[in-house]
Protein backbone atom coordinates (compact mmCIF):
# COMPACT_ATOMS: atom_id res chain seq x y z
CA UNK A 1 0.00 0.00 0.00
CA UNK A 2 2.81 2.39 0.91
CA UNK A 3 4.63 1.46 -2.30
CA UNK A 4 1.56 2.33 -4.33
CA UNK A 5 1.21 5.62 -2.48
CA UNK A 6 4.87 6.38 -3.18
CA UNK A 7 4.37 5.60 -6.89
CA UNK A 8 1.34 7.87 -6.97
CA UNK A 9 3.30 10.67 -5.31
CA UNK A 10 6.03 10.37 -7.94
CA UNK A 11 3.41 10.47 -10.69
CA UNK A 12 1.82 13.50 -9.05
CA UNK A 13 5.19 15.26 -8.98
CA UNK A 14 5.70 14.52 -12.66
CA UNK A 15 2.21 15.85 -13.36
CA UNK A 16 3.01 19.05 -11.44
CA UNK A 17 6.26 19.41 -13.37
CA UNK A 18 4.36 18.98 -16.62
CA UNK A 19 1.98 21.76 -15.56
CA UNK A 20 4.95 24.00 -14.75
CA UNK A 21 6.39 23.45 -18.23
CA UNK A 22 3.03 23.94 -19.97
CA UNK A 23 2.21 27.16 -18.11
CA UNK A 24 5.73 28.49 -18.73
CA UNK A 25 5.54 27.76 -22.45
CA UNK A 26 2.02 29.20 -22.75
CA UNK A 27 3.10 32.35 -20.87
CA UNK A 28 6.08 32.79 -23.19
CA UNK A 29 3.90 32.31 -26.28
CA UNK A 30 1.25 34.79 -25.06
CA UNK A 31 3.83 37.46 -24.30
CA UNK A 32 5.61 36.70 -27.58
CA UNK A 33 2.37 37.32 -29.50
CA UNK A 34 1.88 40.60 -27.62
CA UNK A 35 5.50 41.59 -28.27
CA UNK A 36 5.07 40.96 -32.00
CA UNK A 37 2.75 43.95 -32.25
CA UNK A 38 5.51 46.14 -30.81
CA UNK A 39 8.32 44.69 -32.90
CA UNK A 40 8.84 47.90 -34.85
CA UNK A 41 9.31 49.92 -31.66
CA UNK A 42 11.60 47.24 -30.18
CA UNK A 43 13.63 47.10 -33.38
CA UNK A 44 13.97 50.88 -33.34
CA UNK A 45 15.53 50.68 -29.86
CA UNK A 46 17.87 47.81 -30.78
CA UNK A 47 18.90 49.49 -34.04
CA UNK A 48 19.55 52.83 -32.36
CA UNK A 49 23.34 52.26 -32.07
CA UNK A 50 23.42 51.88 -35.87
CA UNK A 51 20.81 54.41 -36.97
CA UNK A 52 22.38 57.21 -34.92
CA UNK A 53 25.51 56.75 -37.04
CA UNK A 54 23.45 57.10 -40.21
CA UNK A 55 23.81 53.40 -41.12
CA UNK A 56 21.08 51.20 -42.59
CA UNK A 57 20.22 47.55 -42.05
CA UNK A 58 19.17 45.27 -44.93
CA UNK A 59 17.50 41.90 -45.38
CA UNK A 60 18.54 39.53 -48.14
CA UNK A 61 15.73 36.96 -48.13
CA UNK A 62 12.00 37.31 -48.74
CA UNK A 63 11.10 35.71 -45.39
CA UNK A 64 14.06 37.08 -43.43
CA UNK A 65 12.22 40.09 -42.01
CA UNK A 66 9.23 38.10 -40.72
CA UNK A 67 11.46 35.43 -39.14
CA UNK A 68 13.53 38.10 -37.44
CA UNK A 69 10.39 39.60 -35.93
CA UNK A 70 9.26 36.16 -34.74
CA UNK A 71 12.69 35.47 -33.21
CA UNK A 72 12.71 38.86 -31.49
CA UNK A 73 9.14 38.36 -30.26
CA UNK A 74 10.05 35.01 -28.68
CA UNK A 75 13.06 36.57 -26.98
CA UNK A 76 11.00 39.46 -25.58
CA UNK A 77 8.19 37.06 -24.67
CA UNK A 78 10.66 34.97 -22.68
CA UNK A 79 11.90 38.04 -20.79
CA UNK A 80 8.36 39.21 -20.09
CA UNK A 81 7.24 35.72 -19.00
CA UNK A 82 10.16 35.21 -16.61
CA UNK A 83 8.10 36.21 -13.52
CA UNK A 84 5.54 33.55 -14.49
CA UNK A 85 8.25 30.95 -15.17
CA UNK A 86 9.99 31.67 -11.86
CA UNK A 87 6.64 31.69 -10.03
CA UNK A 88 5.87 28.25 -11.48
CA UNK A 89 9.26 26.96 -10.36
CA UNK A 90 8.65 28.52 -6.93
CA UNK A 91 5.22 26.89 -6.57
CA UNK A 92 6.69 23.51 -7.59
CA UNK A 93 9.59 23.55 -5.10
CA UNK A 94 8.15 25.53 -2.15
CA UNK A 95 5.98 22.69 -0.67
CA UNK A 96 9.10 20.60 -0.05
CA UNK A 97 10.86 23.36 1.93
CA UNK A 98 10.75 24.29 5.58
CA UNK A 99 9.36 27.60 6.78
CA UNK A 100 12.70 29.43 7.02
CA UNK A 101 13.88 27.86 3.74
CA UNK A 102 10.76 29.15 1.98
CA UNK A 103 11.67 32.73 2.83
CA UNK A 104 15.19 32.40 1.43
CA UNK A 105 14.01 30.57 -1.67
CA UNK A 106 11.34 33.21 -2.33
CA UNK A 107 13.99 35.90 -1.93
CA UNK A 108 16.30 33.95 -4.25
CA UNK A 109 13.62 33.75 -6.98
CA UNK A 110 12.84 37.47 -6.75
CA UNK A 111 16.46 38.62 -6.73
CA UNK A 112 17.44 36.18 -9.49
CA UNK A 113 14.79 37.72 -11.76
CA UNK A 114 16.03 41.22 -11.00
CA UNK A 115 19.64 40.12 -11.60
CA UNK A 116 18.78 38.54 -14.94
CA UNK A 117 16.83 41.53 -16.22
CA UNK A 118 19.47 43.88 -14.81
CA UNK A 119 22.18 41.90 -16.58
CA UNK A 120 20.39 42.12 -19.93
CA UNK A 121 19.75 45.85 -19.42
CA UNK A 122 23.35 46.48 -18.41
CA UNK A 123 24.60 44.43 -21.34
CA UNK A 124 22.62 46.59 -23.77
CA UNK A 125 22.94 50.03 -22.18
CA UNK A 126 26.40 49.71 -20.68
CA UNK A 127 28.33 47.52 -23.10
CA UNK A 128 26.46 46.72 -26.31
CA UNK A 129 25.69 50.23 -27.49
CA UNK A 130 29.19 51.47 -26.79
CA UNK A 131 30.73 48.36 -28.36
CA UNK A 132 28.67 48.62 -31.56
CA UNK A 133 29.43 52.33 -31.92
CA UNK A 134 33.14 51.74 -31.38
CA UNK A 135 33.36 48.80 -33.76
CA UNK A 136 31.51 50.58 -36.58
CA UNK A 137 33.54 53.76 -36.19
CA UNK A 138 36.71 51.69 -35.99
CA UNK A 139 36.18 50.68 -39.64
CA UNK A 140 37.10 54.20 -40.76
CA UNK A 141 35.62 56.41 -43.50
CA UNK A 142 36.69 54.15 -46.39
CA UNK A 143 34.72 51.07 -45.28
CA UNK A 144 30.93 50.89 -45.27
CA UNK A 145 29.06 48.18 -43.32
CA UNK A 146 26.35 46.14 -45.04
CA UNK A 147 24.49 44.71 -42.06
CA UNK A 148 21.64 42.23 -42.45
CA UNK A 149 18.83 42.29 -39.91
CA UNK A 150 18.97 38.54 -39.19
CA UNK A 151 22.67 38.55 -38.28
CA UNK A 152 22.31 41.78 -36.32
CA UNK A 153 19.42 40.52 -34.16
CA UNK A 154 21.10 37.13 -33.67
CA UNK A 155 24.24 38.97 -32.61
CA UNK A 156 22.22 41.14 -30.21
CA UNK A 157 20.37 38.23 -28.56
CA UNK A 158 23.53 36.14 -28.37
CA UNK A 159 25.31 39.09 -26.77
CA UNK A 160 22.66 40.03 -24.20
CA UNK A 161 21.45 36.63 -22.91
CA UNK A 162 24.80 35.60 -21.37
CA UNK A 163 24.85 38.89 -19.44
CA UNK A 164 21.57 37.93 -17.81
CA UNK A 165 22.98 34.52 -16.84
CA UNK A 166 26.36 35.82 -15.65
CA UNK A 167 24.72 38.49 -13.47
CA UNK A 168 23.34 35.64 -11.35
CA UNK A 169 26.89 34.86 -10.16
CA UNK A 170 26.96 37.29 -7.18
CA UNK A 171 23.61 35.95 -6.00
CA UNK A 172 24.83 32.35 -6.24
CA UNK A 173 28.01 33.29 -4.36
CA UNK A 174 25.92 34.90 -1.63
CA UNK A 175 23.96 31.72 -0.94
CA UNK A 176 27.09 29.56 -1.20
CA UNK A 177 28.76 31.83 1.35
CA UNK A 178 25.70 31.56 3.62
CA UNK A 179 26.13 27.78 3.47
CA UNK A 180 29.88 28.26 4.10
CA UNK A 181 30.76 26.42 0.89
CA UNK A 182 32.96 29.23 -0.48
CA UNK A 183 35.28 31.70 1.22
CA UNK A 184 36.84 35.08 0.46
CA UNK A 185 40.34 33.59 0.67
CA UNK A 186 39.39 31.06 -2.03
CA UNK A 187 38.33 33.84 -4.43
CA UNK A 188 41.37 35.98 -3.62
CA UNK A 189 43.77 33.06 -4.00
CA UNK A 190 42.36 32.11 -7.41
CA UNK A 191 42.01 35.61 -8.84
CA UNK A 192 44.55 34.97 -11.62
CA UNK A 193 42.77 31.80 -12.70
CA UNK A 194 39.47 33.69 -12.59
CA UNK A 195 40.81 36.31 -15.01
CA UNK A 196 41.83 33.57 -17.43
CA UNK A 197 38.44 31.86 -17.14
CA UNK A 198 36.65 35.20 -17.62
CA UNK A 199 38.59 35.93 -20.83
CA UNK A 200 37.80 32.43 -22.16
CA UNK A 201 34.13 32.80 -21.16
CA UNK A 202 33.95 36.22 -22.83
CA UNK A 203 35.44 34.72 -26.00
CA UNK A 204 32.80 31.97 -25.92
CA UNK A 205 29.75 34.16 -25.30
CA UNK A 206 30.88 36.92 -27.69
CA UNK A 207 29.29 36.30 -31.10
CA UNK A 208 32.27 37.83 -32.92
CA UNK A 209 35.84 36.61 -32.93
CA UNK A 210 37.58 39.98 -32.56
CA UNK A 211 39.66 40.67 -29.48
CA UNK A 212 38.18 44.14 -28.92
CA UNK A 213 34.65 42.86 -28.27
CA UNK A 214 36.10 40.16 -26.04
CA UNK A 215 37.87 42.79 -23.94
CA UNK A 216 34.69 44.91 -23.76
CA UNK A 217 32.78 41.90 -22.37
CA UNK A 218 35.60 40.77 -20.04
CA UNK A 219 35.66 44.05 -18.10
CA UNK A 220 32.13 43.86 -16.63
CA UNK A 221 32.54 40.12 -15.97
CA UNK A 222 35.64 40.75 -13.90
CA UNK A 223 33.84 43.51 -11.97
CA UNK A 224 31.14 40.93 -11.17
CA UNK A 225 33.86 38.64 -9.83
CA UNK A 226 35.17 41.40 -7.57
CA UNK A 227 31.61 42.19 -6.45
CA UNK A 228 31.07 38.51 -5.63
CA UNK A 229 34.28 38.54 -3.57
CA UNK A 230 33.03 41.56 -1.64
CA UNK A 231 29.66 39.91 -1.01
CA UNK A 232 31.33 36.71 0.23
CA UNK A 233 33.58 38.73 2.53
CA UNK A 234 30.61 40.58 4.05
CA UNK A 235 28.69 37.31 4.58
CA UNK A 236 31.77 35.69 6.14
CA UNK A 237 32.22 38.53 8.61
CA UNK A 238 28.56 38.35 9.60
CA UNK A 239 28.80 34.60 10.15
CA UNK A 240 31.99 34.99 12.22
CA UNK A 241 30.40 37.77 14.26
CA UNK A 242 27.34 35.61 14.87
CA UNK A 243 29.50 32.65 15.95
CA UNK A 244 31.48 34.85 18.35
CA UNK A 245 28.27 36.15 19.90
CA UNK A 246 27.00 32.59 20.31
CA UNK A 247 30.32 31.52 21.89
CA UNK A 248 30.26 34.47 24.28
CA UNK A 249 26.68 33.78 25.26
CA UNK A 250 27.53 30.08 25.78
CA UNK A 251 30.50 31.01 27.98
CA UNK A 252 28.43 33.45 30.02
CA UNK A 253 25.77 30.81 30.56
CA UNK A 254 28.35 28.26 31.73
CA UNK A 255 29.85 30.75 34.19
Amino acid sequence: MSKKTEEMSILEHLEELRKVLIVSVIGTIVFAIAAYFFCDQILAVLLEPITKLGQKVFFTGVTEAIWVKIKLSIFMGFLAAMPIILWQIWSFIIPALKKNERFYFTLFVLVSFLCFVGGVAFGFLGVYRLGITFLLQFAGPQLFPMLTIDKYISFTIGFLLPFGVVFEFPLICYFLAKLELVSYSFFARNRRFAILIIVVLAAVITPTADIITCVIVSGPLYLLYELSMLIVRIVERRIQRKKKCEEMSAVSMNT
